[in-house]
């Protein structure tokens, strides 16, 4: 590892201790209309800065990650202490004042309410002199401002501005201005909304694209991206066109830490020497992905993917997910497949009539060596990744598997699709691969075909 390389990331913030208390609910109180939670399960974990710190370490690929935050000598901070051990390095700054504790009572997925603990404010000494050094010396860091008066101190803001990498800044409504150093702002679509104060109502991209602009200019800053939840994040430099980076959509799981997921991924991209537009659009995925995997509550999982930045499942394991969800609830696999090297009308159409004969569609397509021996050395024209990309990208295909073989035979025995659907003049005929849907009941059938179009015929006008 290189000297450059060795440089920790550095998160700043305050440190708070989340707890849930998960149990069941049947029946309501007789002197109330509340719920009575029963057979509680106690789950603690690291929140506020403590989180980020945390999340920050698991896709840091090895790099040592450093909290600066204050802490108390309270039963709340040793159960933080315990939980930090062996995760991150902890610089401490003293303090007197109670750790902040946040309860949340949970009935399987749902919150039903949530206990604070505290104080609003913490009652903090000096920053440790190790502190600024490692503030100062960082590859990269993330200001976690969680409200509390870590971020007002003079001689922590006066670090901060020292600091030779660059600086996030996930401000909170209660928290301080960001440094005019920082690289890097990331308000939530609401707090964006409270500290511009502009007369530009909704939350059209016209709207935070204004806020952001205003923010640039409010801070001082050098740039800002505000978090849009399931919309992704709008990255705004102060002029020009900001960049929008949607997210993709995720099923259930738990938004709460989605925002220190942001974070912490924005600050490890940065670290690693990406630019800032490269490092929102990895720090949107990486949150969507947390999300899914379950938010905070899944804290100490293993992460999917080290130091890339994309903590996202394999495509086999998407796949066998969605077969499982399918037909868990009775529905109807259906399957067809193709080379698709140049997506047209006549695709279109084959793919969206299939979608409609079941609850999931699974595009099988040649791998690039297995085009070449079926076209010809001149093709494919656009690798298996990139078609793969295209066709997952369409609304009705559910997923995409790239395979080897001349024929789809061994893809499909792993799929089993109820319904294998083959667009083009085959009515009547015998499908190839219609004797191995029969092993386990399985129904080949043949689309209407949109004349006029194949990827061969393209091919030859484009080069007459």
């Amino acid at each position: 590892m290189t000297r450059a390389a060795a440089r920790p990331i550095v998160v700043v913030g305050d440190a708070l201790l989340d707890v849930d208390l998960v149990g069941t609910a049947s029946r309501l109180t007789p002197d109330a209309p509340v719920p009575v939670v029963e057979d509680v399960d106690t789950r603690e974990r690291p929140g506020g800065a403590a989180l980020a710190a945390v999340l920050a370490a698991r896709s840091a690929g090895g790099r040592e990650v450093v909290l600066v935050t204050p802490l108390a000598d309270d039963e709340g901070a040793a159960r933080l202490r315990a939980l930090l051990d062996g995760r991150v390095r902890l610089i401490e700054i003293p303090a007197s004042s109670t750790t902040p504790v946040k309860q949340r009572i949970r009935v399987g997925d749902h919150s039903v309410a949530r206990l604070d603990s505290g104080g609003a404010v913490s009652t903090f000494g000096e920053l440790p002199a190790a502190a600024a050094e490692a503030i100062r010396g960082a590859a990269a860091v993330l200001v976690a401002d969680y409200g509390r008066g870590t971020t007002s101190a003079p001689d922590v803001r006066a670090a901060l501005t020292a600091a030779s990498g660059p600086v996030v800044w996930d401000p909170h409504p209660r928290g301080a201005d960001p440094v005019p150093s920082a690289r890097l702002v990331t308000p939530n679509g609401a707090e964006a909304a409270r500290v511009a104060e502009l007369d530009a109502t909704g939350d059209g991209l016209a709207a935070v694209g204004a806020r952001a602009q205003a923010l640039i200019a409010h801070w001082g800053v050098g740039a800002v991206a505000i978090t849009l939840g399931a919309r992704g994040a709008l990255l705004s430099y102060g002029e020009g066109a900001p960049m929008v980076v949607p997210a993709t959509p995720v099923t259930g799981g738990d938004p709460c830490g989605a925002g220190d997921s942001f974070a912490a991924a924005v600050t490890v991209a940065l670290a690693g020497g990406a630019v800032t537009g490269e490092a929102v659009t990895s720090a949107v995925a990486a949150a969507g992905a947390f999300v899914a995997r379950g938010g905070a509550t899944a804290w100490d999982a293993e992460p999917a993917v080290a130091a890339a930045g994309v903590d996202a499942p394999d495509p086999a394991s998407r796949l066998t997910a969605l077969l499982g969800r399918v037909r868990a609830a009775g529905g109807t696999v259906v399957a067809t497949g193709g080379c698709f090297d140049l997506l047209h009308a006549g695709h279109v159409a084959t793919l969206r009539a299939a979608r409609g004969l079941g609850d999931c569609l699974v595009v099988c397509i040649n791998s690039d060596a297995s085009v070449s021996r079926l076209k010809g050395p001149s093709r494919p024209l656009v690798t298996a990744a990139d078609r793969a990309r295209v066709l997952e990208a369409l609304e009705f295909v559910d997923a995409v598997v790239v395979f080897d073989e001349d024929t789809p035979t061994q893809v499909l025995e792993r799929v089993r699709p109820d319904v294998w659907a083959k667009g083009g003049d085959y009515a009547g005929a015998d499908l190839p691969e219609a004797a191995v849907l029969q092993t386990w009941g399985g129904q080949a059938v043949v689309l209407p075909y949109l004349d006029g179009h194949s990827t061969t015929a393209l091919v030859e006008r484009s080069r007459v």
